[in-house]
This record gives structure tokens, C-alpha cells and sequence, in this order.
């Protein structure tokens, strides 16, 4: 299923799982989340994938040889892990979990939804 973006959103979301998960920081894809107050049901994910690059400065903190692991197992706090959803209203979103801290009160990261896509 080939997609398109239909409008960027960049808001942060609460996501809902019927199960708790185990590992936080490397979640699956949420079972719904709620943006703007409306609950949106994810009916299927289309496509999942993850990014643990870093970018300025902290990609310049660490040794060549240890920067090409974090890239491909990733760093505490370093990454993303995006799931593109179809929702119950058939709209097809992506969303995102980033790892990094908020603060030293939140450690555990944000979700966010990244956009709107439509079928091409």
C-alpha cells in the first residue's frame, strides 16, 4: 500500500495498550491513542521501523566504531520507533515514540503523532 503525506501534525499523543508492556523504551505499536481529545482505535499497522542515528552534538561524542553500534541497537535515550497506523476512522496516520528524556522528572520519553498520510 503506497502512501503520501496529507498534512503534518507534530502534536503529542497518549497511547493506550490492553496489554502492559515489558520493555518502555523499545514499545510495540499501541492498541489506540488519544490526540486533541478524540480516541482514535488502530485497526492495523502498515508499516513499522525504527531510527537510533544521532544527530549534532551527540553524534559527535562517541568513537566511530561505538557510533556504528548505537546506529544499529541504539543508546539510552537516542531513537525513535515509527508505526504507520490505519485508524477505525480510515484515516492512516504515523506516529512516534521518541526515547530522549524530557527531563530528569520524565525519563521515560514521548509519544507523538507525526502526521496524516493518504493512499496514493
Amino acid at each position: 500500500m503506497s502512501t503520501q503525506p496529507a498534512g503534518f501534525i507534530s502534536e503529542l499523543i497518549e497511547v493506550k495498550y490492553d496489554t502492559p508492556q515489558v520493555r518502555e523504551k523499545s514499545p510495540a505499536c499501541p492498541n489506540r491513542f488519544i490526540w486533541r481529545g478524540e480516541r482514535f482505535e488502530i485497526l492495523e499497522v502498515l508499516e513499522e521501523w525504527s531510527d537510533f542515528s544521532r544527530h549534532g552534538k551527540m553524534s559527535r561524542n562517541m568513537r566511530p566504531a561505538h557510533l556504528t553500534r548505537a546506529a544499529r541497537d541504539g543508546s539510552w535515550g537516542v531513537g525513535r520507533f515509527y508505526f504507520r497506523v490505519k485508524v477505525h476512522t480510515q484515516q492512516i496516520f504515523e506516529i512516534y515514540y521518541d526515547r530522549a528524556p524530557e527531563d530528569v522528572d520524565n525519563r521515560k520519553g514521548n509519544w507523538f503523532l507525526l502526521g496524516e498520510r493518504k493512499l496514493s
